[in-house]
């Protein structure tokens, strides 16, 4: 049984709910977008650090704030969710930054925001986030139980944490419908986490509620945004997203302590939002570092992001993402296994079975893409004439059995 006077099955179908209401809007939603972005010129034009060949509509992210808003409305009015609205203000915190930070991502979209603007925007958004009540007070950390965090720790860590979070979903929406199945991929993840609970009850929590809106809001959005895209979510979108996940990732640290397990350090709150988003993470990590080696900005846009290599390498658009998908998805699953599975056996077993098909799959699809182009360019290779001016006609098949 789960809450009292309802089953587990029951509870989780309010999250379903509210997760669907936001993708139905957002997915009905869209093609309004797409169709405003038309009128008003919003057109996101190929570029040298662009991989999309001909214009596209943006400003997709107004379609996804709108699911995001409907979904966080519909939660207002379940009865199951009372009771959170009641106790915490970080919902009412969620909806006043995701509203900013849409703001800041419709500017950037439609008239451009410097790097240095759009990080100092994300600083403020975070700040007032601090200030109505999200921040990272405490987390549990093996072997030395719940640790609290002073003003001046939870402070800049909680700042540090937004601004993090929302650039990695920023920086990975470089290829069509990349950022919202990775953000889906994540949300999803950390939703199965935070429903977890060692006296077997699912109570309401505003992690596994925004992971849920979340996951919704990209859902919607993606059937219109995968490849070839007709709309692209933009700044808008991806900020908004990004803003989403952190405050929920916020939300859940140290919600629950691990249960008693071989790894139990790798189950800690902490640690799973870091799982969850590890392929965006990386992506940050790996970009500011280029960045710094070669002592360019670190708002310096560039083409050398994990997808952009991917398909340096022989992939083509689509598998690009699908690979990014699956990378996303074992290690979310990674994450979880260690989160739940008591053994250490049976999780090495998990692990290295993700590792391997992790590896092994993109590079017999690299290898199967090179093969395929270099066909590609020999078919296409001009045919020699004669000296009349013209192809050569075929032999018939019976002359060319002969020779």
């Amino acid at each position: 049984p789960g809450r009292p006077g309802g089953s587990i099955a029951d509870d989780v179908r309010h999250y379903l709910l509210v997760a669907l209401v936001t993708a139905g809007v957002t997915f009905a939603a869209t093609p309004v977008a797409r169709g405003l972005s038309l009128r008003l010129g919003w057109i996101d034009r190929p570029s040298d650090r662009k991989v999309h060949p001909k214009p596209t509509p943006t400003v997709g992210g107004a379609a996804i704030f709108v699911g995001v808003m409907s979904g966080l409305a519909i939660s207002r009015v379940l009865p199951f969710f009372d009771g959170l609205y009641e106790a915490t203000s970080e919902l009412g915190a969620a909806v006043i930054a995701t509203m900013m930070i849409f703001v800041v991502g419709v500017v950037d979209d439609t008239r451009g925001v410097s790097a240095l603007g759009k990080l100092t925007a994300q600083i403020l958004v975070a700040g007032v986030l601090v200030l109505l009540g999200v921040q990272l007070l405490w987390f549990y950390f093996p072997g030395q139980g719940i640790l609290s965090l002073g003003p001046d720790l939870a402070v800049p860590l909680t700042v540090a944490w937004v601004v993090l979070i929302v650039n990695a979903v920023n920086l990975i929406d470089g290829l069509d419908g990349l950022a919202a199945g990775i953000v889906a991929i994540a949300a999803m993840a950390f939703f199965a986490y935070m429903l977890r609970s060692p006296d077997g009850e699912i109570d309401p929590s505003v992690a596994a509620l925004l992971s849920a809106i979340a996951a919704g809001g990209a859902i919607g959005f993606l059937p219109w945004n995968f490849h070839p895209a007709r709309i692209f979510m933009g700044d808008s979108g991806a900020l908004l997203l990004g803003m989403v996940l952190a405050v929920a990732s916020i939300s859940g640290v140290g919600r629950q302590e691990p249960a008693a397990g071989d790894f139990p350090v790798w189950a800690i709150p902490i640690a799973i939002p870091l799982f969850v988003l590890a392929v965006p993470l990386l992506d940050v990590a790996l970009a500011v570092a280029r960045r710094v080696r070669r002592r360019t900005s670190i708002g310096h846009a560039d083409k050398e992001h994990i997808h952009h290599r991917l398909m340096e390498i022989g992939h083509s658009h689509r598998q690009s993402v699908l690979l990014m998908y699956l990378w996303s998805t074992l290690i979310s699953g990674c994450a979880l296994a260690v989160a739940y599975i008591n053994g250490r056996a049976l999780v090495g077993t998990v692990v290295g079975a993700a590792v391997v098909l992790g590896v092994a799959l993109p590079l017999a699809l690299g290898r199967i893409g090179r093969h395929r182009r270099a066909a590609a360019r020999h078919v296409s290779r001009p045919v020699a004439v004669e000296g009349n001016g013209h192809a050569p006609l075929p032999e018939p098949a019976a002359r060319r059995g002969r020779r």
